[in-house]
């Protein structure tokens, strides 16, 4: 597959997962679907915006960049275009790296932690003993009193997170090969002529 065209399916990938990543965290932030619960009462690692700030904007940039790579470049098509934009595809590949880790990061503790809810008249991270086991005991989760249903809400969107960033960390890294290729070589794309008029 050419450098440009690998580089356009990389970045059509990378944006929706960063937009997934985005809507999640947004989720996050209203527990049971709503904000009653906003005020202190939300885990370190949803404030944290992983999904928001990591997983989001630092990964759509990157995949708006790919996109653009793998277009026709200032030079033209061909072996010696679009270096300039590979380039810069390299440097946004890093860097949409680097957020997608975060968001890892933060969705993984967050998953360990367990939801910051009320259980016997008191606020407190209730599961973090337990170094995750409570993920395969269910019968747990039913004893946050608020907010309502939290712990399956918590465990599917960083869950959710877990995936679309682990997604974007390998996507990234595909990105961050093909684009040096690109620059060292070019795009395989033959640049195509004007097209003739008949008579």
């Amino acid at each position: 597959m050419c450098t440009g065209k690998c580089a356009r399916c990389v970045g059509l990938s990378l944006i929706p997962l960063s937009l997934i990543c985005i809507v999640a965290n947004a989720l996050l932030l209203v527990p049971d679907g709503k904000t009653t619960w906003t005020n202190n009462h939300l885990s370190l690692q949803v404030w944290l915006m992983g999904g928001f700030i990591g997983g989001g904007l630092m990964v759509l940039c990157p995949g708006i960049s790919a996109v653009r790579a793998g277009g026709k470049g200032c030079c033209g098509a061909g072996c010696c275009g679009n270096r300039c934009r590979m380039l810069r595809s390299i440097f946004c590949s890093a860097f949409g790296m680097l957020g997608a880790i975060y968001c890892l990061s933060v969705s993984g503790t967050g998953l360990r932690i367990g939801p910051k809810c009320l259980i016997n008249n008191k606020w407190d991270y209730h599961f973090e003993e337990t170094s995750g086991a409570y993920l395969h005991n269910d019968t747990l989760w039913n004893m946050c009193e608020e907010p309502p249903h939290v712990v399956p809400w918590n465990v599917t969107l960083f869950s959710l997170l877990v995936v679309a960033s682990s997604l974007e960390i390998v996507l990234c890294g595909i990105q961050l090969v093909n684009a040096s290729l690109g620059v060292l070589c070019g795009d395989c794309r033959k640049k195509r002529g004007p097209p003739h008029l008949a008579r």
